[in-house]
């Protein structure tokens, strides 16, 4: 996995899970524009973001900037899919190097220790409206329990640009931060941690 940011520099990240399976505002039918397969991250157009409210004063809002998503798509049906998401835990996105030195130290997620988050799905499940909710296992400092994300496809096409098949994807979650370790100063920080995924995966060659 490379930094979004260098990958950004270096070409002109996400999900779900982010993506984190099949996920927007489009109909489930619309995979069908799409073949089965593996498909995988564009690092330049992903995004992983989590919030929180601190004293109820404000909510912050930071990301990841180092992720992996791999999709196994079945196009016909998409619950029978599967994906994977690979997070980098000390490429947090705090917007202070002294928060970000605070978050991925021992106190918290302890990066050297535990330097991989992982999701991975366990099962999906179609709504009538054409929106996805998917199970999945998160891995955090050792700690997995079952998350569940809610998710759409944006959309699924031959990409303008490139003409290779393309899925954009979108989820939400929520989690409590205290069932992976990480509860410090609940409730007074808030153990609710909203999830937010957008990416496009491209069909892998």
């Amino acid at each position: 996995m490379k930094s979004l940011k260098t990958l950004a520099k270096t070409t002109t990240l996400a999900v779900m899970l982010a993506t984190a399976g099949a996920f927007g505002n489009a109909s489930a039918a619309d995979l069908s524009a799409v073949p089965s397969g593996s498909y995988t991250l564009d690092p330049t157009h992903a995004f992983i973001d989590f919030s929180y409210s601190h004293l109820g004063l404000s909510n912050p809002t930071l990301s990841f900037d180092d992720f992996s998503i791999d999709l196994n798509l079945d196009s016909e049906d998409a619950t029978k899919s599967m994906f994977l998401v690979k997070i980098d835990s000390s490429s947090i996105l705090t917007g202070s190097a002294i928060f970000k030195e605070h978050l991925t130290g021992g106190d918290w997620f302890d990066t050297t220790t535990y330097p991989e988050i992982l999701f991975q799905s366990t099962t999906i499940t179609a709504a009538d409206d054409g929106s996805y909710t998917v199970v999945g296992d998160l891995t955090v400092k050792d700690v997995t329990k079952p998350v569940t994300l809610n998710v759409t496809v944006n959309g699924a096409m031959d990409h303008p640009m490139t003409g290779k098949p393309v899925i954009g994807i979108g989820a939400t979650g929520e989690l409590l931060r205290s069932d992976f370790g990480l509860g410090a100063y609940a409730p007074n920080v808030g153990d609710e941690v909203q999830l937010k995924i957008t990416a496009e995966l491209n069909k892998a060659q």
